[in-house]
């Protein structure tokens, strides 16, 4: 946990917190999307964290790809920006959150695919071969990447 969302939970407790989100959705030269499935809750999703204090949105999903796959993304594009009730959270521990998700695409990257200790998996994955347990909260900007969505998406 970021030592601002440390900062805030200490104050206010488990209430709900308004976050940011960057991911990206990584495209192969095959036209898979990279997944990881997190050691947490088994779910799928794509690579991405919370944007820090002073961070840019490019910075975090750069960041939070490279720790969570061992990827350095290049030419990113805006893919979506992502509110509402999805993005909504509640936590074992009681934490709440919502989240708007800043959604980068690319088809280009390098480095070695290697998974941190938030993952018990991180492959490419055909469209049509996606796993049934994906994250609810990611679930939106999967399903327009599988379907096409002309980007922008602002939703």
């Amino acid at each position: 946990m970021s030592n601002y969302i440390q900062t805030m939970r200490n104050l206010i407790g488990n209430q709900t917190l308004l976050t940011v989100g960057c991911g990206a959705i990584i495209e192969d030269d095959k036209g898979r999307i990279l997944l990881q499935q997190r050691t947490d809750h088994s779910e799928w999703g794509i690579p991405g964290g919370l944007l820090e204090l002073g961070e840019t949105f490019e910075e975090t999903v750069k960041r939070e790809v490279y720790e969570e796959t061992g990827l350095s993304v290049d030419d990113l594009n805006l893919f979506g920006i992502y509110s509402g009730e999805k993005g909504f959270a509640e936590y074992e521990n009681g934490d709440k959150v919502y989240s708007v998700q800043v959604i980068f695409f690319t088809k280009k990257f390098s480095g070695h695919l290697t998974q941190n200790d938030e993952s018990k998996r991180v492959v490419f994955i055909e469209k049509h071969d996606l796993p049934n347990k994906l994250n609810p909260h990611q679930l939106p900007f999967i399903k327009d990447w599988v379907q096409g969505a002309k980007t922008p998406v602002i939703k």
